[in-house]
């Protein structure tokens, strides 16, 4: 498990590597020069070029990444702008502040929305499919598996300005969506987010619960399993002990994909619901031509996709015995 580990992490390093080192190619393709833009309108060409030698943009492109690279280790010194100390992911050339204090501020944001949907999708979508794979050919089966269908085909910016339409704007069943820190007020904090989790629960809950039934059925019709059932096992010990274990190691990987990516920044959700999380802030990076704060997101995106990825591996290896990690 040691060595899995390691490789992994090492792994993960060099493809964080790759991706800022594209992020940071390709904002140079933009025709947007961010010093003109933190210079304002009584710019003159040696503010202009100040600027650039306090932003760093002044060197040629390599150079550039690898002052950025070095300042994630060592920090770095940005002239009148200010000292960014380690880990130093950047200096926004929007808002002149270092990148990861504003990224820290955010985070507990999409933390919020990410967790509390992962929590709502799962048990409802791997609750429904066990009761459809239960009730194969059933009425209830036939039921889970149109709505999976219909909740499948939905997005994410339509149910959400439908939902606040009628149940915030007409009905106020809902409160209006916001973030409160859970800490000053747990009823707002859940009360704000409550709306958003159910939007990103209606999509992501028909992807496990077509996931589930599939891989329940696929277990149950298994010889290991018709062969507990021969030796006199409940069919509740088997269903368990046996098809859900074998059934739950490709929901598990799944879910370590979506949760990486909603803590990575549901863009389009928080867009909608005008939550200022790391997927708003990610928008409104590429808008203001922001390179340090939109290479920040992306690494944490990255970096967190990649985490639940490795979380998930060993997870797998601990529900079904049949996979061993080397």
């Amino acid at each position: 498990m040691s060595r899995f580990l390691i490789r992994r992490v090492f792994g993960a390093l060099v493809i964080l590597l790759i991706i800022s080192a594209i992020t940071f190619g390709l904002f140079y393709a933009i025709p947007r020069d961010p010093a003109m833009m933190s210079c304002g309108k009584n710019c003159t060409p040696d503010m202009l070029a100040q600027i650039r030698h306090n932003l760093g943009i002044d060197h040629p492109i390599p150079v550039q990444y690898w002052d950025w690279l070095k300042g994630v280790f060592v920090g770095r010194d940005y002239g009148s702008f200010g000292n960014c100390n380690a880990p130093c992911l950047g200096y926004s050339f929007a808002n002149r502040e270092p990148v990861l204090g504003t990224i820290l501020d955010r985070l507990p944001t999409t933390l919020s929305l990410a967790f509390g949907a992962a929590a709502v999708f799962l048990v409802f979508g791997v609750g429904a499919g066990m009761l459809a794979a239960v009730k194969q050919g059933k009425f209830l089966d036939k039921f889970a598996s149109s709505a999976s269908l219909f909740g499948s085909s939905l997005q994410i910016y339509f149910v959400g300005y439908i939902a606040m339409f009628f149940f915030v704007a007409k009905l106020g069943i809902f409160a209006q969506p916001s973030y409160t820190p859970l800490s000053e007020d747990p009823v707002s904090w859940f009360s704000g987010l409550l709306l958003p989790w159910l939007t990103l629960a209606i999509i992501f809950t028909a992807n496990y619960t077509r996931m589930t039934r599939s891989q329940l059925v696929e277990q149950l019709s298994e010889d290991y399993v018709r062969t507990a059932r021969a030796k006199g096992l409940s069919r509740t010990n088997v269903f368990f002990r046996f098809a859900w274990r074998g059934a739950m190691g490709p929901i598990v990987t799944v879910f370590g994909i979506d949760l990486g990516t909603l803590i990575g920044g549901a863009i389009i959700t928080e867009s909608t619901f005008s939550i200022q999380g790391i997927g708003r802030l990610a928008v409104d990076s590429v808008n203001k031509s922001d390179l340090p704060m939109l290479l920040g997101v992306t690494v944490l995106s990255a970096g967190a996709i990649v985490f639940f990825n490795i979380i998930v591996d060993a997870v797998y290896a601990l529900i079904d015995p049949r996979i061993r990690l080397a």
